[in-house]
């Protein structure tokens, strides 16, 4: 029996164009940008040219993209960079963010916060959507930096990111937005003048691109400090020889997820609202997290947590039925915490311990929906067997 993978919000198989595209680079021009002989200019010419290309995209300049290691790099670096600079120019040291930020996001803030800055981490609803009064009110003249996810990682909520930023702006002209667009990148529109950012993070596996790498996208005049030391790359704000082949793979992947998003939101959506609304009618006390509004989450995105369950023991059942999912987000995995995006969504920690997210994919069909569908419910069935009254 064929194996099912539906936890493409923790990493996509890359496409074969993608793998196309970056082999010339392993195999031919493999060799430094930074070079001024042939093989180090014909690499500095694909990287250009990527970089124009993502900048295209992106609605931008090639001068405002910076490549990285991956969606945790642009993450740190932004808010690193942006929180030291503005405070260099006496702006003030107060950060805001949300409460179900990806890691890289929150524990980056709660450093700089040992480092003498402050912080708001703004509450959510039920569904995991941003409290914009809270915002509002959480800005100051001493705010430097917003950041808000544009799409949960773990429950797929949309955030209304163009809205927060007008509110930022009219508070505090002078403050610095961030969001981190890893999970949102090819399923909605993330053009950073279209959200009213300065700052957005990339990451090429999340498109069916390459593992270790990433995009920081800072817009012109943004007060911003390099993390990276020790060369001249990337306009001297990230140091180290560049990753051509990944950032060729990253470009492309972008490219196609743009040309494609609509087809491919279709389909993620006809296979995802088959979980969203078949699968509680089959498996009783299942509780949706997220929006049960499917406009409201990412089209691939289903989320839910089962009473009286385990979730670990779902997910490792589910393995042994030869389908692949995840209990939310995959850096956290194997952590004994409820998830914080959970528990931020007021769901308790018994009820968080449950929790299973199925993200579909390009690969995926019907029939591996009719798979899940058929035998989740007698997984959940027997586990709640095992475990007696609850």
């Amino acid at each position: 029996m064929a194996r099912i993978y539906l936890d493409h919000a923790a990493t996509t198989p890359p496409d074969p164009r993608v793998l196309e595209a970056m082999w010339p680079f392993y195999t031919t021009y493999w060799g430094n940008p930074s070079s001024i002989y042939l093989e180090g200019q014909e690499a500095r010419r694909a990287l250009d040219a990527a970089r124009k290309l993502a900048a295209d995209l992106l609605g931008a300049t090639p001068k405002e993209i910076v490549f990285t290691s991956g969606g945790t790099e642009s993450d740190n670096a932004a808010i690193r960079g942006a929180a030291h600079a503005q405070r260099a120019l006496g702006r003030g040291a107060h950060l805001v963010t949300t409460r179900i930020e990806h890691h890289a996001v929150l524990h980056t803030v709660e450093q700089l916060e040992r480092e003498g800055f402050s912080a708001t981490y703004l509450p959510v609803d039920a569904d995991g959507t941003v409290d914009l009064a809270a915002l509002e009110a959480a800005i100051t003249a001493e705010t430097t930096v917003v950041s808000v996810m544009a799409a949960n990682n773990e429950v797929g909520t949309l955030q209304p990111i163009a809205e927060a930023a007008r509110i930022v702006r009219a508070r505090n002209p002078k403050t610095v937005i961030h969001t981190d667009a890893v999970q949102a990148a090819g399923s909605v529109d993330i053009t950073p003048s279209a959200l009213g950012v300065d700052l957005l993070s990339l990451a090429g596996h999340k498109l069916y691109g390459p593992k270790g790498v990433g995009l920081l996208y800072i817009k012109n005049r943004t007060p911003w400090q390099p993390m990276f030391l020790g060369g001249s790359q990337e306009k001297e704000r990230r140091a180290g020889t560049e990753n051509v082949a990944g950032v060729v793979g990253m470009a492309t992947a972008m490219k196609l997820a743009w040309d494609e998003r609509d087809a491919r939101n279709a389909h993620a959506a006809a296979l995802r609202d088959r979980l969203l609304f078949e699968l509680p009618e089959r498996i009783p006390d299942t509780v949706i997290t997220g929006p049960t509004d499917p406009a409201g989450r990412l089209a691939n995105n289903f989320s839910c947590c089962f009473r009286n369950v385990e979730g670990e023991s779902v997910l490792l059942a589910l393995d042994m039925a030869d389908i692949a999912a995840s209990s939310g987000s995959a850096c956290t995995t194997g952590a004994l915490e409820p998830s914080h995006v959970l528990t931020a969504m007021g769901i308790d920690s018994d009820l968080a311990h449950a929790s299973l997210r199925l993200t579909v994919g390009a690969s995926n069909t019907g029939a591996d929906i009719d798979r899940v569908l058929e035998t989740l419910p007698a997984i959940v069935a027997r586990l709640r067997a095992l475990a007696g009254p609850g």
